[in-house]
């Protein structure tokens, strides 16, 4: 039972590790895909636009979508490109 318990925690503490790893990608981005939005699903939502991401191998676009900001003065910060240590580095988008 304690082997798993240490098991179960050390999973836990590499989870945040992971989600912050970053991909670091010689070729810059394709231009962003012009979208054409469809209408909201309902009064409140916020368009995310799409964007590209690494597979691995290649970009692949990734397409917008209607979202609820998780509170009333919530603002999108879209998904962006950076070019840093000689690579290009996906931004995640958040709201702020």
């Amino acid at each position: 039972m304690k082997k798993i318990a240490l098991a179960a925690l050390l999973a836990f503490t590499l989870l945040p590790v992971a989600s912050i790893a970053q991909v670091y990608v010689r070729v810059g981005p394709p231009a962003p895909i012009v979208e054409r939005r469809p209408p909201p699903p309902e009064r409140g939502y916020v368009w995310i636009g799409g964007y590209h991401r690494w597979d691995g191998e290649r970009y692949v676009w990734v397409p917008g979508r209607w979202d609820r900001p998780p509170h009333p003065h919530a603002v999108w910060v879209g998904h962006h490109w950076v070019h840093r240590h000689g690579g290009w580095v996906l931004v995640e988008g958040h709201w702020r």
